[in-house]
């Protein structure tokens, strides 16, 4: 499925206002507290989007001039400063360098967007490509905020949607060598998709089932909401964050956890 500028966008504005809703709900020092990153509290968490929302800019930038993408050196100023706030500060301000972004990205217009095109993180992307890479972090990582208060919260509709068809380049990206591989046939739910999900010494693969995808006539199986499919993906199936409807069938869902710890 082929989504529009104007969906990503939409779905970019309503995880912001999530993520914002999330940050105005913090009890006074919460910030401090855990997130679902083991690593990272909850303002930290914050920062990498703050960071992350300069960061972005600084590649739509270098798209829409023709520069080079930013690198390391770019980069590191930005953690910086980020880094040197107060967690209270961390959390405020990520919120302010969100809505920059989108204000950033609805000055830009049809034409230039059409038109954007920049070589970065190995690939040439679109202007839709980085409104997706930026969905799936700032999606990905406001449930990390929020579960900490809900362990039944998922991924929204909204985003799930979109990011469930641009997924298979993430698990190239994310899944880790297995051994002895493996294969499973896989069912999403809202909306409703047929995959095919290996992996193997080479690492993992996505494709739509079909003829040509190798599996077998009955393969191990799984089954699941695509908001669950996203987050098996980035390491957030766990379970104990595992919704009752996903069912697996031929293999142990740990062994496909295994693939994608996350990060």
């Amino acid at each position: 499925m082929t989504a529009t500028t104007g969906e990503w966008v939409a779905a970019l504005e309503a995880s912001y206002r999530r993520n914002a809703d999330a940050v105005d709900a913090l009890a006074d020092g919460a910030e401090t507290g855990p997130s679902y990153c083991s690593e990272w509290t909850v303002a930290q968490v914050l920062s990498h989007l703050g960071s992350g929302a300069e960061i972005f800019g600084l590649i739509l930038d270098a798209g829409l001039t023709g520069s080079p993408a930013p690198g390391p050196d770019a980069f590191g100023p930005i953690w910086e400063a980020w880094n040197g706030r107060s967690p209270a500060d961390q959390a405020a301000d990520s919120v302010v360098a969100n809505r920059a972004f989108l204000d950033r990205i609805a000055s830009i217009d049809p034409a230039a967007r059409e038109a954007w095109s920049l070589e970065f993180f190995g690939a040439r992307r679109s202007f839709d490509q980085v409104l997706q890479m930026r969905l799936g972090e700032h999606t990905l990582h406001t449930w990390d905020i929020v579960v900490e208060g809900d362990p039944s919260a998922t991924v929204p509709d909204d985003a799930a949607t979109l990011l469930v068809d641009r997924v298979d380049e993430l698990v190239g990206r994310l899944g880790k060598p297995a051994e002895p591989p493996w294969r499973v046939a896989v069912t999403t739910t809202d909306p409703a998709r047929h995959l095919v999900l290996s992996a193997g010494e080479s690492g993992a693969e996505l494709r739509a089932a079909g003829t040509g995808d190798g599996a077998p006539d009955d393969p191990p199986s799984v089954v699941l909401p695509a908001e669950s499919l996203i987050r098996l993906v980035y390491g957030r199936l766990d379970a104990e964050h595992t919704p009752a409807s996903v069912t697996a069938d031929g293999i142990d869902l740990d062994e496909v956890r295994r693939t994608f710890p996350g990060f």
